[in-house]
């Protein structure tokens, strides 16, 4: 039978649907999935759904779909009726472990990956990923023996490899966390998350040359690539832009959209709350009044810690994956995937605050944004941000970049960028961060007001 063609109205898709056996329309669904034309999969699975309510494979894939689209409760749900109707499967729990972690559920994740291991032993990927949730909670050595088996299980699984190795340099032990990096690119040399941190573990080690050669490696291998172009010149110093480009920031965030959260929640990272606290000490209490941005939103930590105090919140970000999951918090009046300074001097005199965490340690000359947010906010309009702490003797311009890509920024620098910004410095306070390689890292909130023109 000729494979029919989606079509855009309801009775198209019930012909469709009419014309196919259950498998094959769950297997056009899944083609359609897997090309990226999430509507029509979705509105496909819906259709078979109806057609049989019990089919479980259907439930499942429909719930992996609307995780992809932002929607996590909703996904759990359905992989939850999945697992009611086929409680043997072990993919399903595999999947809904995924959707818990990415949630921050981890207890829930936990118990998800050990029924699929109950169900199937030899399930690498449950190992890997249980690996990853005891390195979350601290548990070194049961994360070390979860990718050990992942890894006995499937000597070509590149993540548990590539796990090892994070776990390792978590630990300190960057020299041993070479070699699993380098195994990793053995098995998939093009894996660019080896390639960046393979890079960043020379570089700790003081092989910057062997560092660079990692960089001009993989750029041998990818010309257009913005990643190993950024990070070949934070770690030679040469080269070296003002702000890192928008491929950049888009490549690296689409990347990392899925995971952002529970990354950054077992880094104990500190920048949503502290940027809330100095909203709370620069206004004493809720101004529902008020109209503000958050800039460079990410995945939307802030949203539910700012949008108790305003009237309107907008979020705008330069990763479309980022947005997605920010949308899913049902938090912000709008979200909107541009560049930041664009955004800015695109609307003037619209908001009475911005907020960012750090969004600006990804510029390395803070005046264009400074600029820019002074063009977009009110009269005595608030700016409230993070950025990583640089020490004031930092040679030259006050700002440089790190072998991690990220720019640190000297207090003084910043009171120097505010001032001739038009900003009045209301607070500038050293904090932690977040944690990283089990270590500290410093930064700086600042809370600072627009001036009248001069």
């Amino acid at each position: 039978m000729a494979q029919p063609s989606i079509q855009n109205t309801a009775d198209g898709e019930r012909e469709q649907i009419s014309e196919l056996s259950l498998p094959d329309a769950l297997a056009l669904a899944l083609q359609i999935h897997r090309r990226g034309h999430l509507v029509e999969a979705e509105i496909l699975y819906r259709k078979i759904i109806e057609a049989a309510p019990d089919y479980a494979d259907a439930h499942h894939f429909l719930g992996v779909l609307m995780h992809q689209r932002g929607n996590s409760n909703a996904a759990v749900e359905l992989i939850d009726r999945s697992i009611a109707l086929n409680p043997g499967e072990p993919n399903y729990y595999n999947n809904l472990g995924n959707v818990l972690v990415e949630a921050g559920r981890l207890a829930e994740a936990t118990d998800a990956y050990e029924k699929v291991i109950a169900l199937a032993p030899e399930h690498a990927n449950a190992h890997n990923n249980l690996g990853t949730l005891s390195k979350a909670r601290g548990k070194f050595a049961e994360a070390a023996a979860a990718y050990q088996k992942a890894i006995e299980l499937n000597p070509a699984h590149v993540d548990a490899h590539n796990n090892m190795g994070k776990l390792l340099s978590a630990q300190g032990r960057t020299r041993e966390a070479v070699a699993w990096y380098c195994k990793a690119i053995t098995l998939m040399p093009r894996h660019p998350d080896s390639r960046k941190l393979l890079g960043i573990a020379y570089y700790t080690l003081g092989q910057t040359e062997k560092a660079a050669e990692v960089y001009r490696q993989w750029l041998a291998d990818e010309p257009e690539s913005p990643v190993a172009r950024h990070m070949l010149s934070a770690c030679t110093g040469q080269d070296v832009p003002v702000r890192a480009s928008d491929e950049y920031v888009e490549s690296t965030f689409d990347h990392f959209a899925d995971s952002f959260d529970a990354k950054l929640d077992k880094l104990g990272y500190r920048a949503p709350e502290l940027v809330a606290e100095a909203l709370t000490r620069a206004y004493g209490g809720p101004e529902k009044g008020l109209v503000a941005l958050d800039a460079g939103c990410g995945t939307g930590l802030c949203g539910p810690l700012i949008a108790r105090h305003v009237h309107r919140l907008v979020g705008v970000d330069l990763s479309s994956g980022m947005i997605a999951k920010a949308r899913s918090r049902n938090v912000y009046d709008e979200l909107t995937k541009a560049e930041l300074t664009a955004w800015l001097h695109d609307h003037p005199f619209t908001y009475d605050l911005i907020v960012s965490a750090d969004t600006l340690c990804y510029f390395g000359s803070l005046t264009a944004p400074f600029v820019a947010a002074y063009c977009a906010l009110r009269e005595e309009g608030l700016l409230i941000f993070t950025v990583e702490e640089a020490a004031d003797e930092t040679e030259g311009c006050g700002y440089r970049i790190e072998p991690h890509g990220r720019y640190r920024h000297s207090q003084k620098y910043l009171s120097q960028a505010l001032a001739e910004a038009r900003f009045a410095v209301l607070s500038m306070e050293t904090e932690v961060l977040r944690m990283e390689g089990g270590k500290p890292v410093k930064g700086v909130v600042v809370t600072a007001r627009k001036q009248g023109e001069a």
